[in-house]
């Protein structure tokens, strides 16, 4: 099987300066999306996997670029794929038109990392590919279990009050449909799905579920904070977490 791995990243941001090359726990941020594919390489010698990054920021090309680290493919990203209304599907997209130019190869899965989720393990990623080959599924992405429900215990400010956002007469959480909190930690494309240039959910979908506090949104730099705690607890407490750790810190 060949997968194209992609790693997707614009110069700056928005809410945390430059959070795609800042230091995570002392290492930079975009080692441990490398680090998780760099391990699942290892455990699975025989799936081929080529990793490219698709940016405008030279500072991370730089730093995915250094001796010592899997081998990365680079693509300059084009100024109209870098704006900030360009949905991440038509990025993902030019790294596939891309690099089966390059490569000469026929890919059977288009695997995406975000590299704002550094906390995910080589059984997320296996459990990914897994559920992408046993699913009809144009595209299968991970989800976390939603800590709300908008049929039980969110609201929405109206004209004259508050009222649930999904109107129902559930009375238990339990009564109410199963919600789930889409992560942006893993994807996994069908080569052509992702050719057809539809978003996500003009296709068939499926998921595979994630550690449910492993992931936040790094938006704010409270966010980074929490995110860094969180990290600290799992690295020390969990194995799987505590190998990527080790593989991260392997490479400086």
């Amino acid at each position: 099987m060949n997968i194209l791995c992609t790693i997707c990243g614009r110069a700056g941001s928005q809410g945390i300066k430059n959070k795609n090359i800042r230091d995570f726990l002392g290492y930079p941020l975009p080692f441990y999306t490398l680090a998780a594919l760099d391990l699942f390489m290892d455990k699975n010698p025989d799936i081929n996997c080529d990793i490219v990054v698709n940016t405008d920021s030279v500072e991370l090309i730089g730093l995915l670029s250094r001796k010592g680290l899997p081998s990365v493919s680079s693509i300059h990203r084009r100024k109209e794929l870098g704006l900030d209304s360009t949905p991440k599907v038509l990025v993902i997209q030019n790294c596939l038109v891309e690099m089966e130019v390059k490569t000469n190869k026929r890919y059977d899965m288009i695997l995406d990392l975000d590299i704002t989720s550094p906390l995910r393990t080589v059984a997320d990623i296996e459990a990914l590919i897994k559920k992408k080959n046993q699913s009809i599924a144009d595209v299968v992405f991970s989800v976390t279990d939603a800590r709300r429900n908008p049929y039980f215990n969110m609201v929405k400010k109206t004209k004259t009050g508050y009222e649930r956002v999904l109107s129902s007469n559930f009375n238990t959480r339990q009564e109410a449909p199963e919600i789930f909190d889409m992560n942006a930690s893993l994807y996994a494309y069908s080569p052509e799905f992702l050719k057809s240039g539809k978003n996500i959910f003009e296709g068939s979908c499926d998921i595979i579920k994630m550690y449910d506090t492993a992931v936040l949104d790094l938006d704010h730099e409270n966010d980074f904070e929490m995110m860094q705690a969180i990290a600290q607890y799992l690295f020390q407490m969990k194995p799987d977490f505590n190998e990527l750790f080790l593989r991260v810190a392997g490479y400086i």
